[in-house]
């Protein structure tokens, strides 16, 4: 009987955590505080100290830490922030809400991320921030990109929805810009069990002002200083988060394991696998590879019993959504491409050997 490989599963991490994720529950439901309470702020400090940063504010999504910053940093109307083309679109949305221009620059098709050398040429003199996204777990090049933004005033803020605990020349991402927003949505690799994201900065009065106005604006109850939203990480989410977080690291290093041999074994010249550069170390949130006849691919392994998905199939300027914005297909033909052409394999925490090499022969017996 063939082996079925789903493209995602929870299932070996929450057999491993069954007792710390139910005595989490119990003791938020004993305690019977379950906003702004104890379980928030030691997760916060859990999770400042490993991503080596000074400050982390919960939030209610990843969506909303980016909106935060840039609230934060005070970017509105009238300004401009620099995104790359290949992303999901919650980075842009971020821009949008705060009433700022969205400027879309092209990735490295190798790597997927923002291409640091096509970043200067979209500065104008409204430009206020670049916010690189460490796609699928793979850290951006931010030496040159931070070089770009000290020359030209801009603000950086990282999107490390993707990211947790990836590293860039030996430093964790989410503590190169002024702040940088993680998203814990269940599927990623540091997952609640619902909604719930975070900010990070070294920034001491951003941190409080990023709290003030994810809790209505309001620096002490109903005092309110800012038109703030509402969006706090609660006690329960907090406290999954901090029993899944000493794990991180393991579990971050068997999705190395899985891409190991996925980069070692996978041999089809019609596949092109992801890059891995010296310096970089990824946390393989996705593990994204390209094919000219990628529909055909994902058909090949579906009925092969192994799952797929595609990062992103409609890229971000022709999303019905962006349609005011006056793009049209061709205008940026980088993502155009990635859109076209990605498909995500199966990488999850607790992959069998049995299944990795499913998924191995089956991309390699593609024809």
């Amino acid at each position: 009987m063939s082996v079925k490989v789903p493209f995602v599963s929870f299932r070996p991490m929450e057999r491993e955590l069954d007792d710390a994720l139910k005595g989490a529950f119990n003791r938020v439901f004993e305690a019977s505080w379950y906003i702004e309470g104890r379980e928030d702020a030691a997760f916060e400090q859990a999770f400042a100290d490993y991503c080596g940063a000074k400050y982390c504010v919960g939030v209610g999504n990843g969506l909303d830490a980016l909106m935060l910053c840039l609230k934060a940093l005070g970017i509105g109307e009238g300004d401009e922030v620099i995104v790359p083309s290949n992303t999901y679109i919650a980075t842009a949305l971020a821009v949008t809400y705060v009433g700022a221009k969205v400027v879309f620059v092209e990735p490295e098709l190798e790597t997927f991320n923002i291409d640091p050398a096509r970043i200067e040429a979209a500065v104008t003199d409204r430009t206020r921030a670049i916010m690189p996204v460490h796609l699928y777990g793979r850290a951006c090049d931010m030496d040159p990109i931070m070089d770009i933004a000290r020359r030209h005033g801009l603000r950086v803020v990282e999107d490390c929805a993707q990211a947790h605990g990836a590293t860039y020349r030996g430093r964790r991402v989410g503590t190169f810009g002024d702040a940088a927003g993680f998203s814990f949505y269940p599927g990623k690799n540091l997952g609640a069990l619902g909604d719930a994201g975070a900010v990070v900065t070294n920034d001491r009065e951003l941190a409080e002002k990023v709290r003030a106005l994810g809790n209505y604006g309001s620096d002490y109850k109903y005092h309110h200083i800012y038109l703030g939203n509402n969006s706090r990480l609660d006690e329960l989410q907090a406290a999954f988060l901090a029993a899944k977080l000493p794990h991180l690291e393991r579990m971050n290093a068997d999705r190395r394991r899985i891409a190991g041999r996925y980069l070692a074994e996978m041999d089809n010249p019609r596949v092109a696998l992801p890059r891995v550069t010296e310096g970089y170390v990824p946390v393989w949130h996705v593990f994204g590879v390209r094919c000219q006849d990628r529909d055909a691919l994902e058909q090949f392994l579906n009925r092969r019993g192994i799952g797929t998905n595609k990062h992103y199939p409609i890229p971000m300027h022709l999303q019905q959504c962006y349609s005011s914005l006056g793009f049209r297909e061709g205008d940026f033909p980088i993502a155009e491409e990635i859109s076209r052409t990605e498909l995500s394999l199966p990488m999850y925490y607790g992959m069998t050997d049995e299944e990795i090499a499913t998924v191995i022969s089956a991309v390699n017996d593609f024809r």
